[in-house]
């Protein structure tokens, strides 16, 4: 919480801090589990073409047969891989560069590793606050948080845990 604590007032203290759930952290590593089985799948299936055409021996070993691929398939498969871990990078950093708090006088959303993007809401201008959760969510204990503003619109936040007590929080900090 390096910017929201940094960016305190002098009789501002933080009320609740936004935490994203496990889940995201799952769904970031499944990111990384799809481009393998992505590239396994293309490489597979490239070798069950090939060795049903006949474009080479039935009993060939299965490294050996990668390397009579075209390149172009090794190479697809190799990019799939890499866009799995991408898209892991991409959610991890979002993760690490994103801050949620309640403070007694304000909402701050932060998120931008090198862009900083602040959206604050006067605690006092909020109009109110919606709980988004799936069935999962239910289950597990997370979901999204929809924050009206007079002025502002909705800002719906990312995905965090236990949003019922960040909702709460909210409205602790307008009795403060």
């Amino acid at each position: 919480m390096l910017y929201v604590q940094q960016s305190l007032g002098p009789d501002e203290e933080l009320v609740h801090i936004g935490q994203f759930h496990w889940i995201y952290t799952i769904q970031a590593f499944f990111a990384i589990v799809w481009g393998v089985g992505a590239s396994i799948a293309i490489i597979a299936g490239a070798i069950f073409v090939y060795k049903e055409f006949g474009y080479y021996p039935q009993n060939l070993p299965l490294l050996d047969s990668v390397k009579y691929l075209h390149p172009g398939i090794r190479i697809f498969a190799f990019v799939m891989f890499v866009l799995g871990l991408l898209s892991f990078a991409q959610m991890m950093i979002i993760k690490a560069t994103t801050e949620i708090a309640i403070t007694n006088n304000r909402l701050v959303f932060k998120k931008g590793l090198v862009a900083r993007h602040v959206g604050e809401i006067s605690i006092d201008r909020i109009e109110g606050v919606n709980v988004l959760q799936s069935f999962l969510g239910r289950i597990f204990n997370y979901g999204r948080i929809a924050v009206r503003g007079m002025g502002v619109g909705e800002v719906v936040l990312p995905s965090i845990d236990d949003p019922i007590a960040f909702r709460k929080a909210i409205e602790r900090a307008r009795k403060l």
